[in-house]
């Protein structure tokens, strides 16, 4: 049984790399990363690929990296369509599928958050940055006691 994890490409490095991060360092070391982009963001999330692969090998696991690109950001049939193919592929293979719901933009969490209970994903997570600054910064850098993994399918 695989651990997915499915998010959305962001500007910032942190915003993206965060939660999976958080998520490592939880227990959930993901072996395939999923990752929306579209031309906004297509070079950040470029960028965010290899390190996906250099943080889930630090937490011991090996990881496949899958770029889904959009045409325009506001594709919301592929933005949906990306979200419940990824799902049910993961239900229909017995694997543990996780959504991240933290970067990109506003409506890309919207839509994330609904496929991710809509599609029935294992886990609906959003990495909290607490309130005191740290913005911009990587995981690594930022207090444990400032930082919270919410998975909404355990407090929902």
């Amino acid at each position: 049984m695989a651990r997915i994890w499915v998010t959305n490409g962001t500007p910032t490095m942190p915003g993206i790399l965060n939660p999976v991060t958080a998520a490592c360092d939880r227990g959930y070391v993901p072996d395939e990363v999923w990752v929306l982009s579209n031309p906004g963001v297509a070079e950040y999330v470029a960028k965010a690929t290899d390190r996906f692969e250099v943080i889930v090998d630090a937490y011991g696991g090996d990881t496949d990296v899958s770029v889904h690109d959009l045409d325009d950001e506001t594709d919301f049939p592929d933005i949906i369509e990306f979200y419940r193919s990824t799902i049910e592929a993961a239900r229909e293979t017995g694997d543990t599928i996780a959504v991240d719901v933290t970067p990109g933009r506003k409506f890309m969490s919207a839509i994330a958050f609904q496929a991710g209970f809509k599609f029935d994903a294992d886990h609906v997570f959003y990495f909290h940055r607490k309130a005191g600054g740290y913005y911009g910064q990587f995981y690594a850098e930022i207090p444990r006691t400032a930082t919270d993994l919410i998975d909404f399918k355990e407090v929902l």
